[in-house]
């Protein structure tokens, strides 16, 4: 294949469980920007969460691509000019949060700059304020502090509950937004019109590069649409069943250089 740009998952794809990039990694993916490869971040996370993995792959010198809040926010990593953005909408959002008040949910909001809760000490609210080196405001409640316009609502949930979790809440949501899994342990509320796939459609566009030239490397639910999309649609060996079915390799694990491995087999082919 003549792979002229790679979008990968952050979570559980480009970095390891200890959500660091392995040498192997970095240097594969360092290497192929070398020769001209653009790179693309693809993520449900807000776009500050994104920015360390940028640097350490240089995103900036290379022209790459920032894609926030799967999809809902694109960047160029060169110029920072924002791209393309999708927001949900105030009295929408503010009903829905009255609506996951009375589920067994923790909900994460927020701004693009921190993190909103009503419990700090609430499940994984320190795990993702630190993975996305954002603070977190304590708020007595979520709908009646709500001033502004999300991308996304994210919710923690017990993994145990989490597909009848979203069951429930999938039937409550306007047709305009959906709720997707983006781990093992997390559900997000986006609008519809919002998915990595159309992402990864509107990056390659916007560059003149046919989507057949693409690549896309991910590993959950929210990754399927990017997988599609791509020319080469890679799941990672962690990967959820459904994410592998719908990619057209399955490459080794995230602890074990998948990405690195892929690419260097892709090469010799």
């Amino acid at each position: 294949m003549n792979i002229q740009l790679i979008a990968l998952d952050i979570d559980g794809t480009l970095t390891n469980d200890q959500k660091q990039i392995t040498p192997a990694t970095q240097d594969a993916l360092l290497s192929v920007q070398e020769n001209g490869t653009r790179l693309v971040l693809a993520s449900a996370r807000p776009l500050h969460g994104l920015l360390e993995f940028a640097e350490l792959l240089q995103l900036k010198k290379y022209h790459g691509i920032l894609m926030a809040y799967n999809g809902g926010k694109i960047i160029d990593a060169a110029s920072e000019a924002i791209l393309s953005e999708t927001h949900m909408s105030i009295e929408v959002t503010r009903k829905l949060l009255r609506f996951l008040e009375t589920l067994p949910v923790t909900v994460i909001l927020d701004d693009g700059t921190q993190f909103y809760v009503t419990d700090p000490s609430g499940h994984k609210v320190e795990y993702e304020c630190h993975c996305n080196r954002m603070s977190c405001t304590q708020v007595d409640n979520l709908a009646d502090f709500l001033n502004f316009a999300p991308v996304k609502l994210l919710l923690s949930v017990d993994p145990s509950l989490l597909f009848e979790v979203q069951k429930t809440i999938a039937l409550h949501l306007p047709p305009d937004l959906t709720v997707v899994r983006t781990a093992p342990f997390y559900l997000e509320i986006i609008p519809i019109s919002i998915n990595k796939g159309k992402g990864l459609s509107d990056i390659c566009d916007r560059l003149e590069i046919p989507l057949s030239a693409s690549a896309a490397f991910g590993d959950s639910e929210n990754d399927i649409p990017m997988l599609k999309a791509a020319g080469w649609g890679v799941a990672m060996g962690n990967a959820e069943d459904a994410v592998k079915e719908a990619a057209d390799t399955v490459t080794i694990t995230n602890n074990k250089d998948g990405i690195a491995i892929a690419l260097k087999e892709e090469s010799q082919i």
